[in-house]
């Protein structure tokens, strides 16, 4: 197995002095006194607990760097030259413009989508709200999900609480319409995170109550940590106001000698963390019951990379809870601000999750007993990582979640519109044009498709957009190779594994096991 370098990192900004390192503690092969620390060990002697996340903090996102010894580069898609699956049996009608990535899920007519893609929890860090234009714009004109993360009430200022509880969010109410201004058809929806600080709060209550949101998330995690989330406050007066909201805020930003290290500039950032969630059938069970009394519609919940009872625990209880979506989300997972070792180390990692997710499905299907829609998330960017995925946990997995590669593209489009709009491109781009309709390609369509309202579009949402309509040709593509011509065709024998690991763990056929009944048949003549 191929592990990550354990002591430097461009997520730490740390590096060795040497070209060489020891291979179990990464540390330089010979370590000199007189060294200026660059290394994390020499790093943490002089900044200690800040060099446990990555750095420079609300202008990146960060996703693990360990190879883990299966994952999805161990399988590949099955193709065939027969036969087709959701169309007739036609070349002129089984061609892949056909393909049909349309799906819906959830209670009643349910939440209907354009592609099979929610975009994750982004909450309260810097980089989620300050590309959130571009990300709730770009969802809703593709006509894909987009959840609220966790702690938006909360970290912002101009929230209103009354006895504990949230009677007015600006910010969250801010990021709810940026969605819905741009929705179109029907497709897609908005959904609302909460963790433990949230449901203190009433944040759903109030999603649902006052600005008419119909679809809610419970998050017991995410696959990047198995703690609560976490940011850094560089103003003292904020994280005095977090603390007063409930928040852990480190070092105790109402501490007196705190007070006078941070003003003589000993340290500059504050340390904002959640809480652990403590899961029990009885609580879970009457979260959901409230919610559905407070008036939400489809009701979800995200899982992190826990042991496999808790996986089994997150399958079950949403069985018995008549849930619209269970997200599993596995180690390794993106995100704007998680300690670096346990973003790297901890967890089952998306192969071993995403198999034992898919037993466990698999037992209580046989059983007769409801299996929820279900959404995978780490590490999924392109369309060969949503066939593998979708095609791993068929018929039960409809969903694919994102968030880093939907954000990263949200980053680069809005950048290079404020290039365009400056008179300066980069000369990669300006090989292209000068303007928005020469450097997007997809801007004619959309002009075309949103009328007027183009000229209002953010850049960071035509770079969304465009983005997933690479990808959803892509994915076309890919079905159309297999047969199949819409997602629920999609089955576990369209891909195979590359090895016998990937095999044994999985339950995918070894590739050179695949078809050997039906080759064997078609030499013998039968």
């Amino acid at each position: 197995m191929s592990l990550i370098k354990q002591n430097a990192s461009a997520a730490t900004l740390t590096k060795n002095r040497t070209e060489g390192s020891v291979c179990i503690s990464g540390l330089c092969a010979t370590c000199v006194d007189g060294c200026i620390g660059m290394c994390e060990v020499g790093r943490s002697a002089i900044r200690s607990h800040e060099v446990i996340y990555p750095q420079p903090f609300g202008m990146i996102t960060t996703a693990a760097e360990k190879r883990y010894p299966v994952d999805m580069s161990h399988f590949n898609i099955m193709g065939s030259c027969v036969g087709a699956h959701g169309m007739p049996e036609d070349s002129d009608k089984a061609i892949f413009p056909n393909v049909n990535l349309e799906t819906r899920y959830g209670a009643g007519t349910g939440i209907k989508v354009k592609l099979p893609i929610v975009f994750g929890g982004m909450g309260s860090t810097n980089i989620a709200a300050n590309n959130w234009e571009g990300l709730a714009a770009g969802a809703a004109v593709a006509g894909v999900v987009l959840t609220v993360g966790e702690n938006v009430v909360g970290m912002d200022p101009e929230s209103k609480i009354v006895k504990g509880r949230v009677v007015d969010s600006p910010e969250l109410a801010r990021r709810v319409k940026l969605f819905r201004d741009w929705q179109r058809g029907g497709y897609g929806a908005v959904v609302i995170q909460a963790n433990v600080e949230d449901t203190r709060l009433g944040i759903q209550e109030y999603s649902i109550e006052k600005l008419g949101v119909k679809a809610v998330e419970l998050k017991w995690g995410q696959g990047a940590k198995d703690i609560g989330g976490e940011v850094k406050i560089k103003q003292l007066k904020k994280a005095q106001l977090l603390k007063d909201r409930g928040y852990v805020v480190l070092p105790d930003p109402y501490d007196k000698a705190v007070i006078a290290a941070f003003e003589k500039g000993t340290f500059t950032e504050f340390e904002r963390h959640s809480r652990v969630g403590m899961v029990s059938e009885e609580s879970f069970m009457k979260r959901v019951a409230e919610l559905r009394k407070a008036g939400a519609k489809w009701i979800q919940l995200k899982t992190g990379a826990y042991r496999p009872v808790d996986l089994a625990r997150a399958v079950k209880y949403a069985s018995m809870a008549k849930l619209d979506l269970l997200t599993v989300d596995a180690a390794g997972g993106g995100t704007g601000m998680s300690p670096w070792k346990m973003m790297n180390e901890w967890g089952l990692p998306p192969v071993e999750m995403f198999s034992l997710m898919w037993k466990y499905c698999d037992t209580l299907a046989k059983r007769g007993e409801y299996v929820p829609p279900i959404a995978v998330a780490s590490g999924f960017v392109f369309e060969d990582s949503w066939f593998k995925g979708l095609a791993m946990g068929a018929p039960y997995v409809k969903l694919i979640e994102m968030a880093r590669a939907p954000l990263t593209a949200a980053m680069v489009a809005k950048t290079i519109g404020k290039k365009l709009e400056q008179g300066t491109p980069p000369v990669f781009v300006e090989r292209f044009g000068k303007s928005i309709d020469e450097v997007f390609v997809e801007a004619g369509h959309l002009r075309q498709m949103l009328g007027k309202d183009f000229d209002r579009l953010p850049a960071g949402a035509i770079g969304v957009y465009s983005y997933l309509t690479r990808c959803a040709q892509g994915m076309r593509q890919l079905m159309a190779g297999a047969r199949k011509f819409s997602l629920e065709h999609i089955k576990r024998d369209d891909i195979c594994a590359l090895t016998r690991t990937a095999a044994d763990i999985s339950g995918i056929q070894y590739v050179m096991d695949v078809d050997k009944e039906e080759a064997e048949k078609v030499l013998a003549g039968k």
